[in-house]
């Protein structure tokens, strides 16, 4: 039985040892010729791999670093999805393409970047009876610096990115299938329009973490701005509902068993009213999570560090298992699920 493992926003592991990380590497050497763990983007906290020549490059590399090693060792494959944090300003683009090839150096021949070349994708991965298709979802809002388009930079048509997300999710012989990109397509978190009391009293406390000073007029306009689309990182922004509706209409044709992600630090699991499943398994580096809300469909919404496990039987079945980790790096079943069949 394969398993494959979903892990997102992990771009801060602490440096005297990483518990979710410790936790993952642990169920990985298990059964290491079996698994598979998928990292969802925002690998490098808060601005991706800068140049060699930033005082920073240290320590960014060393946080990319330490999720690579804890496939490489544990002799399973690892497959890393760029989010927002590592495209994140003009540099982006190359950012992305930095952090492929230290993922390349460091992966021992397990461990790869996925879609290449800061391309937007779709690419498939087949893990017995089931296809893994990858998007690069950041490539879609990504605008403060060039990014790669069309065959000239090896990336695919721009305007058939979505035929060939059908596609690859309609292929033969494939008995399930997984979407897997950054962004989720709804959420019960900050990105999808929820906030908790401190959001709106302490508003400093998303720039600085530890600036717990109290602004109630400045916080109430603080979600208000978030709510009205002011980013292009949350649901609300018109950029990132045009990429929802793109993806929702892929799928709604062969739909997979469930579309995971990362963004927004909790662990969710919401059935949409179209039926489609849709995973956030955002705890990636412990003590980094935040207010999550029941929304409509919601199943799970935990605010704990962790991630999401979904077992592949021979027959082509998923169970998911969602896994939080404590501080010592305990990982503990906290609920699962049978994903829906094909």
């Amino acid at each position: 039985m394969a398993s494959l493992y979903f892990v997102g926003d992990g771009g801060r592991p602490d440096s005297t040892g990483e518990p979710v990380l410790q936790a993952l590497s642990a169920a990985l050497a298990r059964a290491p010729d079996q698994s598979v763990a998928f990292f969802l983007g925002d690998n490098v906290y808060y601005g991706g791999v800068p140049d060699t020549s930033a005082s920073d490059y240290t320590e960014s590399r060393r946080r990319l670093t330490a999720q690579v090693e804890a496939v490489a060792t544990s002799g399973a494959r690892g497959i890393f999805l760029p989010g927002n944090h590592d495209w994140k300003g003009p540099d982006g683009w190359n950012a992305v393409l930095r952090a492929e090839k230290i993922v390349a150096d460091e992966g021992e021949g397990r461990v790869v970047q996925l879609p290449g070349s800061g391309c937007p994708g779709p690419v498939a991965m087949d893990i017995g009876p089931v296809r893994v298709v990858m998007l690069d979802t950041e490539w879609w809002l990504h605008r403060t610096g060039p990014k790669p388009e069309g065959p000239a930079n090896g990336c695919a048509v721009t305007a058939v990115i979505f035929d060939s997300l059908r596609s690859l999710l309609a292929g033969a012989g494939i008995k399930a299938t997984l979407v897997a990109g950054h962004h989720p397509l709804v959420s019960g978190g900050e990105h999808g329009g929820y906030f908790s009391w401190k959001d709106y009293f302490f508003p400093l406390h998303h720039v600085v973490s530890w600036l717990w000073l109290p602004l109630p007029v400045i916080g109430a306009a603080y979600p208000a701005a978030r709510n009205a689309g002011i980013s292009r990182q949350d649901v609300s922004n018109p950029t990132y509902r045009r990429l929802i509706d793109s993806v929702q209409a892929a799928l709604r044709d062969v739909p997979p068993a469930a579309y995971v992600s990362g963004h927004d630090h909790s662990l969710q699991v919401i059935e949409m009213p179209s039926g489609l499943l849709q995973l956030i398994s955002g705890g990636g580096y412990y003590g980094h999570t935040d207010f999550v809300s029941p929304v409509e469909g919601t199943w799970l919404a935990l605010a704990r560090a962790g991630f999401m496990r979904v077992d592949v039987t021979p027959g082509g079945r998923l169970r998911l298992a969602v896994l939080t980790v404590d501080r010592n790096g305990l990982a503990t079943e906290a609920a699962s699920r049978w994903l829906p069949a094909r």
